[in-house]
């Protein structure tokens, strides 16, 4: 009964506030990352594949109408700057982004102690195995830093993959990167060449459990979703088969691949990137059980064709959602897990 009390409250306290429709802002481009900074919400977005720029506004509908302040340009021709990050970490931003061209894709990181100015000069995350990455983002959980980004397993475009790593610090990763999610599942495998698992963003539930909520199938499709892993309770992180994955797209635009139980877009195709905008961004400031707490995302309005020219940010909304079970076959472990999963809004 609480379990089921605690979803109404997740409808209940979206419905009075929540728009009948995705909020489209005017800003043309993808991927974006946003937190909030006492009271003001921080933005950041790539520029053209070769700079960095950061907004500032009062509210996530006014990122897009503020203006972008360039931090950082690629005078040193990296290539391809893709899918920045923006971190507060000890006082100080950390924007982390890939750069490169072809498998020559690698994460680098720049860092300020204001937001939309004074950057250091990039340095290349020494990642372990070297090999092409996209989309890493950093969070602390139980005072260990971790890193979690999208990758190859060697130096072929076969899949992307979620590997984690431990962080000594904001700019160092040490040990080993462990695999925890291949796109192996029917829903995630519906366009591929390659097959993808990328945009990993985490957070912590009201039980203190731990998920990591990603995109699956090609960007470049209207099968582009949100899923999601949740880590067993008590569970490793570098472990595998403590994850447990949704059973499904959590927010997609196509019935066929939802979570059952999970409803499909109405107004936008292939919603991904997304961005949980918290405080400080840190993982431990998320929405207990029934409040709503602000969602960014790219998307493509529903009737235009699907291309990346055509990605828009939109603001939206999310809360956690209790007694999800997810299930799995022919692996270690047990069978099913029960806990939160989370539903997002439009």
């Amino acid at each position: 009964m609480l379990r089921k009390l605690a979803a109404l409250a997740c409808v209940l306290a979206l419905l009075p506030a929540a728009p009948a429709h995705a909020a489209q802002t005017t800003l043309r481009a993808a991927d974006p990352s946003v937190l909030r900074v006492g009271g003001t919400y921080v933005g950041v977005q790539s520029i053209g594949d070769a700079g960095i720029a950061v907004r500032q506004a009062s509210s996530t509908d006014g990122l897009a109408a503020a203006a972008p302040r360039t931090v950082w340009t690629d005078s040193g021709n990296l290539g391809e700057v893709w899918a920045p990050e923006i971190h507060f970490d000890g006082g100080r931003y950390y924007i982390y982004f890939t750069a490169g061209r072809g498998s020559l894709h690698r994460m680098y990181v720049i860092s300020s102690a204001t937001a939309d100015t004074g950057y250091t000069a990039a340095t290349r995350l020494a990642l372990p195995d070297d090999k092409w990455a996209i989309d890493g983002t950093m969070f602390i959980l139980n005072g260990q830093r971790w890193l979690v980004w999208s990758g190859w397993a060697g130096d072929t475009n076969v899949e992307q993959n979620l590997y984690i790593a431990r962080m000594t610090s904001p700019t160092t990763a040490t040990g080993a990167r462990y695999v925890i999610s291949q796109p192996r599942e029917s829903w995630e495998r519906v366009v591929g060449n390659p097959y993808i698992n990328e945009a990993p963003e985490a957070i912590r539930d009201p039980n203190g459990r731990l998920h990591i909520v990603y995109s699956a199938n090609g960007s470049w499709s209207d099968q582009y979703c949100l899923g999601e892993l949740r880590l067993r309770a008590g569970g490793d992180p570098t472990y595998v088969w403590d994850w447990y994955k949704s059973n499904g797209c959590l927010f997609g635009s196509n019935r066929a691949t939802m979570m059952p139980g999970w409803d499909p877009t109405l107004t936008v195709n292939g919603p991904g990137h997304h961005s949980f905008v918290l405080l400080n961004g840190d993982i431990t400031t998320s929405p207990p059980a029934g409040p709503r707490f602000p969602l960014m995302f790219h998307a493509v309005p529903k009737g235009t064709p699907y291309t990346w020219a055509n990605r828009y940010w939109y603001t939206g909304s999310f809360c956690w959602w209790d007694g999800t079970t997810y299930s799995r076959a022919n692996v270690p472990g047990a069978p099913t897990d029960t806990g939160y999963s989370l539903k997002f809004f439009e």
